[in-house]
């Protein structure tokens, strides 16, 4: 049997993490009649994606690796799922940047790829606790020949703090940055999402570091692929009342869409068509 060339890599991996999931396990068999691949092919998804930890493999198959509710991943971890659809959402998101505003972008792999599609946002002044955002916006904005800041660069401002395994600052000296700060839009990447818990994280100083982050928005905009929806982290920073809105990916099923708009005023499904 030959291997599906139509799916990339990342695309099928992210379609065995979804069945494992949905459905609690599944045989390697399974996965070849499914996706059109080799045994061989399923098998090294498989070997990847137990790297990463998020199935063990088992003799025939695979199940889902269930996480305490005090797993916090790492950001090279965390960044090797859902790429395409964190692509998506982060291309949706970016739509909403207006030049001239004040916008915070919290931590995590979403933002991160929000950032790239950030920086030819004209006169933005950025506020944010990731590195890595950080990063990205020093990376894109050289020198202009007068030897400052080119025309239209995003300030950036890196608060202070703790660094955690998913490369956020954390901690008094962030909360306290943010505290005497006002947002127009925060860009808030999440570990967990439901109705009950609201959103949510395993890290109890990241917690804190959010609800600042929340309290000084005038608009919460939550980025979060499919995943997310229905994990629970140890500690919950923000009700759902509080989110203005949720971008998120196709991958989220019918019945959560129709959950998720009884308790958000905004829901934005990226890489769905107008009428799909």
């Amino acid at each position: 049997m030959s291997d599906n060339q139509n799916l990339l890599a990342e695309q099928r991996r992210a379609l065995i993490l979804d069945e494992v999931r949905r459905r609690g396990g599944i045989r390697v068999n399974e996965l070849t009649r499914k996706l059109n691949v080799s045994d061989m092919t399923v098998r090294r998804d498989l070997d990847a994606l137990s790297r990463l930890g998020v199935i063990e493999k088992v003799h025939g198959g695979a199940v889902p690796v269930v996480e305490a509710s005090t797993h916090e991943p790492g950001f090279e971890a965390k960044s090797e799922l859902e790429l395409s659809a964190k692509e998506d959402i982060a291309r949706a998101a970016a739509a909403m940047a207006v030049p001239g505003r004040a916008i915070a972008l919290s931590g995590g792999t979403t933002t991160y790829a929000l950032a790239h599609h950030l920086v030819d946002v004209p006169d933005l002044t950025v506020v944010t606790n990731s590195v890595r955002v950080a990063d990205v916006f020093h990376a894109a904005q050289p020198a202009g020949t007068s030897g400052g800041q080119r025309a239209g660069a995003a300030t950036v401002v890196l608060t202070g703090g703790v660094r955690t395994p998913s490369d956020s600052l954390v901690g008094p000296v962030a909360d306290q940055a943010i505290r005497s700060l006002h947002f127009d839009v925060l860009f808030l990447g999440v570990h967990g999402i439901s109705a009950e818990a609201g959103l949510s994280t395993p890290n109890l100083a990241e917690a804190e570091t959010n609800r600042r982050f929340v309290r000084s928005a005038r608009r919460v905009v939550v980025v979060a692929d499919h995943t997310k929806w229905g994990t629970v982290g140890l500690s919950s920073f923000a009700t759902l009342d509080q989110v203005d809105t949720l971008v998120t990916d196709a991958g989220l099923s019918p019945e959560v869409r129709e959950e998720i708009v009884e308790h958000l005023p905004g829901l934005v499904v990226a890489g769905e068509s107008a009428d799909g």
